[in-house]
């Protein structure tokens, strides 16, 4: 967010008065989201002096420290069985690749991984989890075009639980949250997951592109509805001067931001940072 709030500071530094309307469009566009650009708003006025673009920027940055939760603890394993991982989102948000950098991040950290391949719709997705998978050498689990992709979860869990994998990292279909039968379709691979260990999955994350706004909270309110989430990846957060979304859906649906994608690199991974991202918007 450090190019929007830099943007924010010279649009209204030097000004004798602030257009409030002006501000709070200003606050909405960064993908704050109308309730916390209000808030902010309210919380300028209410202190009834001249005020500078630093003053904006300052008031802004401390809401957004309140919102955000501490960092999250890191994703442990269970001694006895694989802790399982959906990764769910809408088409086009880099998904899939998510999927590996996650994989390779958690391998990085000594850890054991199988992936899932439960995207059985489209090939691309399944060739390119497969390159991953090579790559770093980690077990891959797939079925035949057009499968029951909880039937591959299911089988995956099985593969993991024999090989005594840390986790289970399931990469699903990109569906559009307002597609019935591809929501249903989830609850499906969610329900399976569950049959065979009550807690599973542990982690449902949605992978979000932070350059589409205010369409990310819509598509983290419709997949909150049909699977309980659990985190978001946040995808092309790397010099897009975006990242506003990461605070609205926090703030609305209370789900945290757990790990952002920083670029095109298997190394451009990492877990979201709350205090970093703070201290960087500007």
């Amino acid at each position: 967010m450090a190019g929007f709030f830099k943007s924010l500071l010279a649009k209204f530094s030097g000004k004798p008065d602030i257009d409030w309307d002006d501000l709070e469009a200003s606050l909405i566009a960064g993908d704050l989201g109308p309730k916390l650009a209000m808030q902010i708003v309210d919380d300028l006025r209410k202190q009834g002096r001249k005020l500078a673009g630093a003053d904006i920027v300052s008031v802004a940055r401390e809401h957004v420290r309140q919102i955000l939760p501490p960092p999250q603890p890191p994703i442990m394993p269970p001694a006895d069985r694989p802790f399982v991982i959906l990764v769910v989102g809408v088409n086009g948000t880099g998904k899939t690749t998510s999927t590996a950098k996650l994989a390779r991040l958690l391998q990085m950290k000594g850890r054991s991984v199988v992936l899932a391949a439960a995207d059985t719709f489209r090939a691309a997705a399944v060739e390119q989890l497969t390159v991953w998978s090579e790559r770093l050498a980690i077990p891959l689990v797939k079925g035949a075009p057009n499968c029951d992709p909880a039937s591959v979860c299911f089988d995956a869990y099985e593969l993991a639980l024999k090989q005594s994998a840390d986790y289970l990292i399931c990469d699903t279909a990109g569906r559009l949250h307002t597609k019935h039968n591809l929501m249903e379709e989830l609850k499906k691979v969610h329900r399976t997951l569950g049959r065979r260990d009550p807690t599973s999955p542990h982690e449902v994350l949605l992978v979000v592109d932070a350059t589409t706004g205010a369409n990310a909270l819509q598509q983290a309110r419709e997949f909150h509805k049909a699977i309980p989430l659990t985190g978001l990846i946040v995808t092309k957060l790397d010099g897009s001067g975006k990242g506003g979304v990461i605070v609205a859906i926090q703030q609305e649906l209370g789900i945290p931001a757990r790990y952002v994608g920083l670029g095109e690199g298997a190394e451009d991974f990492a877990a979201f940072d709350p205090k970093q991202f703070v201290e960087e918007l500007l």
